[in-house]
């Protein structure tokens, strides 16, 4: 990681995770692909970095002021937000190319030892940890930090200041908890409007600001979002989520028809809508909406690079599928099968979406009265 000295990634430690009396371990969590077809540079290089790491942080331990600094290695889930495996294996050389040499070359030991014995976690991975590690840090009290599909692309945003983006994203969070519903109107082609109204109540938001002075939390890294959980109907009254939603998946535009808080339906021709049909299909559970997040980067320079882990930071998202750890009430036992557990991300910017404009977004508040924050895809706060 040359830009990063081994003086950049120490500081970058205690920023990220001021010190606690206790904090004596660190891992380094990485997916090892389970077959060689499945593997890409990217994820190739992103294995380099995470040994890189390993070794820098291992010389620099007595600054971080820990006993001790761990290489984990896994079979990889094939989805982002599914459950963690029962083992992982620790390494203290070279990682393996595949999971063939896990067992041979690495120490097995259970999630729940490292989880119990673990203070900190860095997850540089190609499938996104932060649901699980959400779930995990709560129960077992330590700390992380995900960074799927981070590459040296995403340096710039461990750089920028923090301070402001904190500013900007519990400005966000304050307004969204007082919210009780967000009405967005979409611009498809500069021609056709589409309106979704999220229903906001008996909800909180949260705010990541790529900092984590607590136990129990867990979150991305880079960050800079404020986001919340749509109301899912769990309580006695309805969700009242509901409208015409518009994604553009690669060339194509697709509706999805939103009731009580779900995607029932999908309209658009072609092979991309039909794959969304199917998929919803299949999996009820990825028609839930899970989330909108309000991202703040982009304000700061920084650039889309291709990974939802930093892309989604840039601007307004919404993700499809698992809620319960952000505090929703759908999780893994509403899928059919570990494989199929989702939480994806649409991100609403130009450089993902260019079809697609957010012409206003209003949050409406108890009173009646409603706030314009975004048009035109811009924040109106800021």
């Amino acid at each position: 990681m040359k830009e990063l000295s081994a003086g950049d990634l120490t500081q970058l430690i205690h920023s990220v995770f001021p010190s606690h009396p206790d904090d004596h371990s660190l891992g380094i969590l990485v997916d090892i692909p389970r077959k060689s077809a499945d593997d890409t540079p990217d994820w190739k290089q992103r294995r380099q970095l995470a040994q890189a790491w390993y070794k820098i942080l291992q010389d620099q331990i007595s600054d971080l002021h820990l006993d001790e600094i761990k290489l984990i290695a896994y079979p990889d889930v094939a989805s982002n937000n599914a459950d963690l495996p029962e083992f992982a294996y620790l390494f203290s050389k070279d990682l393996p190319e595949d999971t063939s040499l896990l067992e041979s070359e690495g120490k097995r030991e259970s999630f729940s030892n490292l989880f119990l014995n673990t203070q900190i976690f860095l997850a540089p991975t190609q499938y996104s940890t932060t649901a699980p590690l959400k779930v995990a840090a709560k129960k077992f009290n330590f700390r992380a930090a995900t960074m799927p599909g981070f590459s040296q692309a995403m340096i710039p945003t461990l750089k920028i200041d923090y301070n402001e983006v904190n500013r900007r994203v519990l400005l966000l969070k304050e307004k969204l908890d007082l919210a009780q519903a967000a009405q967005v109107i979409f611009l498809v082609d500069e021609k056709q409007s589409y309106q979704m109204l999220f229903d906001l109540r008996h909800r909180l938001a949260h705010a990541s600001t790529g900092r984590f002075p607590e136990k129990g939390t867990a979150g991305n890294l880079p960050s800079g979002e404020a986001y919340i959980v749509p109301y899912e109907g769990e309580k006695k009254d309805k969700s009242q989520t509901e409208g015409l939603l518009p994604v553009q998946i690669e060339n194509d535009v697709v509706l999805f028809n939103i009731k009580e808080n779900r995607a029932v339906g999908v309209e658009g021709r072609g092979n991309t809508a039909f794959a969304e049909h199917e998929h919803l299909k299949r999996e009820p559970a990825y028609g839930n909406m899970a989330e909108l997040g309000f991202g703040v980067l982009a304000a700061f320079g920084i650039k889309p690079v291709g990974e939802i882990l930093l892309d989604e930071k840039l601007g307004f998202h919404i993700a499809f599928g698992r809620s319960e750890h952000f505090g929703g009430a759908v999780g893994p036992q509403d899928f059919s099968s570990p494989e199929e557990v989702i939480h994806l991300d649409r991100i609403y910017i130009p450089a993902t979406q260019p079809r697609i404009l957010i012409r206003s977004l209003i949050l409406q508040y108890k009173d009646n009265r409603g706030e314009i924050i975004m048009e035109n895809s811009r924040y109106l706060l800021f």
